[in-house]
C-alpha cells in the first residue's frame, strides 16, 4: 500500500488495443438485440409501427453513441498492474472502480475467453480475493499476456504463503 504522504497513481499497464473492438462488438450486439424485437413488432403489428420507428430511432441513436463513445472511454481509462504486493485495477467508464488487493489476500486466478474474445486473440483474468467487494477483472487483455499474468500471480500467491483469508 501507499506509504504516509504519498499519493495512489493510475496502475501501469494498457488492455490490448484490440478490447476497444471487443467493447464495440459487445455495443452493436446488444443495440441489435434491442433493435430486432422493435423491427418485428412493427412488422407484424402494423397498429405499433409508429411507436416501433420512433422508439427504434432511439434505440439507433443511443446505440450508436454507445458504441462510437464507450470503447474509447473505456480504453483511455482501464489500466492494471501486478507489483510483489499487490494486484492493482482501474476499471469502468461512467462510474470508475479502482481496487488493490493485497497478493497475500488472493485465492484464485481464472482466465476466461468468451467467443468474441476468441475471435480477436483476447482473454480476461479474474483474481478471486478474500473480500466481501468480489473478484476482480481485468477484461481486454491479449491471450498471452492474459496466459502469462494468470501465471505470474500463481507463483506470487504460493511464495506469499498465509491462507489468503
Amino acid at each position: 500500500m501507499t506509504e504516509p504522504g504519498q499519493h495512489l497513481r493510475a496502475p501501469a499497464q494498457r488492455v490490448s488495443p484490440r478490447a476497444r473492438h471487443w467493447w464495440a462488438l459487445r455495443s452493436g450486439l446488444g443495440t441489435l438485440a434491442v433493435l430486432v424485437p422493435q423491427v418485428g413488432v412493427a412488422l407484424f403489428l402494423p397498429a405499433y409501427a409508429d411507436l416501433m420507428l420512433l422508439t427504434g430511432a432511439v434505440t439507433v441513436l443511443v446505440g450508436l453513441t454507445h458504441l462510437l463513445v464507450v470503447p474509447r472511454m473505456r480504453y483511455a481509462l482501464h489500466r492494471w498492474e501486478i507489483t510483489d504486493d499487490a494486484v492493482h485495477t482501474l476499471t469502468g467508464w461512467l462510474r470508475l472502480e479502482w481496487r488493490i488487493a493485497p497478493i497475500t489476500r488472493v485465492q484464485t486466478v481464472d482466465t476466461d475467453r468468451g467467443p468474441l474474445q476468441r475471435a480477436l486473440g483476447l482473454s480476461s483474468v479474474t483474481v478471486t480475493t478474500a473480500s466481501s467487494s468480489g473478484a476482480l477483472s481485468i477484461d481486454g487483455l491479449d491471450a498471452d499476456d492474459a496466459r502469462t499474468l494468470a501465471d505470474r500471480l500463481t507463483r506470487a500467491t504460493e511464495h506469499a504463503g498465509g491462507d489468503a483469508t
